[in-house]
């Protein structure tokens, strides 16, 4: 799996590259804001965006909604270090697979990017 990391926080990128690198996923771009995060999207064509709800030029869940209208549809989970920045359900309805904690990553997010439950 081809997985893009957005977030403006380099050292989560770093973290989120070996913990989903170590899993057998493929970190094929990482982008520090929306912007560039979905002309990487474009360019890539992922299979999954791990997405960070609070990008400095944008909100990420606006951007999920935009990501998930791509062509190929790639899996979207969005992620912040607040448990509480959206639930689940409305990250469903905004295109997403869910939502996981930053904290969460190495259990829970890994399972949701491949099996997007």
């Amino acid at each position: 799996m081809r997985v893009l990391l957005i977030d403006d926080d380099p050292g989560f990128r770093e973290l989120a590259r070996r913990v989903l690198g170590a899993s057998g996923m493929d970190v094929v771009g990482e982008a520090g804001d929306a912007e560039s995060g979905l002309a990487a999207a474009v360019s890539l064509r992922p299979d999954a965006v791990l997405l960070d709800v609070g990008l400095p030029d944008r909100d990420g869940v606006g951007l999920a909604g935009e990501l998930a209208a791509l062509p190929w549809r790639p899996r979207i989970v969005l992620t912040s270090a607040d448990p509480d920045a959206i639930s689940s359900e409305a990250a469903r309805r905004r295109g997403a697979c869910g939502f996981i904690s930053k904290h969460d990553l190495p259990d829970a997010g890994v399972g949701l990017l491949l099996n997007g439950a």
